[in-house]
């Protein structure tokens, strides 16, 4: 993942909802890469998720087609497909970090720079990570803030006692997203 602006990105943010088979994404991006992930993209939920992304980023989102007419939603777009297919272990689209900050922003990066595919790491070893041991429920906080959901893997954080944790996903789409990467067994069902 970079944090560079995408080449020839267009600067007013726009919108795609991709499916997937852990159901619609709602993707987001800016000039300067990918700012958004929502699950479950149904249309309320997209209509309140671009009401904040619009309050957040001071500019309505403008639907972004298939994702073909951005640059950013393009790559997104095609990185997802190769990752659900188990085609793609490590993102690489710009990112556009303006949505988080301060302590959730640091874990957040130390998740993406440091926890690859097929892993895990517990709560209160990513706190240590971010050099403040004991912090583990605010990292757990983070993971709940986490703008880029799958691209930025809040999934792969779980309880150190073995247990999933929470996910603002539901847990069903973690336990996915964990046997798409071999970490559990895939459902039966």
């Amino acid at each position: 993942m970079t944090e560079t602006s995408a080449e020839g990105a267009t600067a007013a943010p726009v919108w795609t909802v991709r499916g997937t088979p852990i159901g619609p994404l709602l993707l987001a991006a800016t000039g300067r890469g990918l700012v958004s992930v929502v699950f479950h993209a149904g249309e309320r939920t997209v209509r309140r998720s671009l009401a904040r992304l619009a309050a957040r980023l001071g500019t309505e989102p403008a639907p972004g087609g298939d994702g073909g007419d951005d640059p950013v939603l393009a790559e997104a777009a095609r990185e997802l497909d190769a990752y659900f297919r188990g085609g793609l272990r490590e993102f690489s689209l710009p990112l556009d970090w303006s949505l988080t900050s301060g302590f959730n922003g640091r874990v957040l990066r130390t998740l993406a720079a440091s926890v690859p595919y097929g892993s895990t790491v517990g709560y209160r070893t990513l706190a240590d990570r971010v050099g403040e041991p004991g912090a583990a429920r605010a990292v757990g906080v983070a993971m709940g803030s986490n703008p880029l959901p799958v691209v930025v893997p809040c999934h792969r954080v779980v309880e150190s006692g073995g247990g999933l944790g929470g996910f603002g996903g539901g847990l069903e789409t973690k336990r996915a997203l964990l046997a798409l990467e071999g970490v559990l067994p895939a459902p039966l069902f």
